[in-house]
């Protein structure tokens, strides 16, 4: 994608949209009041396309937006900045010549990326949420949506980065 302003800003309000979406629409409850979501697949997605800092702010809104319009208004503040970050190190992992096969290094962002979301859930019940402990609970089913985040998102980065629109 071509280093244009504006259509950055376009496409990270689609990605964030997209992020929201995906978040609200396809939902798997869990035992303890959650759910798990295709959402995680945008937030990585939004970092390898866009780059950390677009993608960033693409998948911290959509994914808090998400929260908000759900009725989970509580967590937005620590689903903005978790997403946020994961699609900051997705992006900037993405970018480096670490790896050099395209959908390993994308596997490898996306596992990154969903192990701080799980620590950054845990962290955000336990403190601010008054939790303690007991935010260990959710860990189960925030791997699992870390993982299905991983690698559905590696594999929708591959697809994408074959069409004429997104090679560079």
């Amino acid at each position: 994608m071509k280093d244009n302003t504006t259509k950055k800003i376009v496409f990270a309000a689609l990605l964030a949209a997209l992020a929201c979406v995906a978040t609200m629409i396809i939902k798997i409850p869990t035992p303890l009041g959650g759910y798990i979501h295709a959402g995680d697949a945008v937030v990585v997605l939004a970092g390898f396309l866009l780059g950390p800092v677009w993608g960033a702010l693409a998948a911290g809104l959509g994914s808090c937006l998400a929260d908000v319009i759900s009725g989970y208004v509580l967590y937005a503040p620590g689903t903005f900045v978790i997403k946020a970050v994961v699609a900051l190190l997705a992006g900037w992992i993405i970018g480096t010549k670490l790896i050099k096969n395209e959908f390993a290094k994308a596997l490898v962002a996306g596992i990154i990326g969903g192990i701080v979301m799980v620590g950054g859930y845990m962290l955000y019940e336990a403190v601010f949420m008054g939790f303690g402990v007991g935010a260990a609970a959710n860990i189960p089913m925030n791997c699992i949506q870390g993982a299905f985040g991983a690698v559905a998102g590696a594999a929708l980065y591959i697809a994408l980065s074959k069409t004429n629109y997104f090679n560079k």
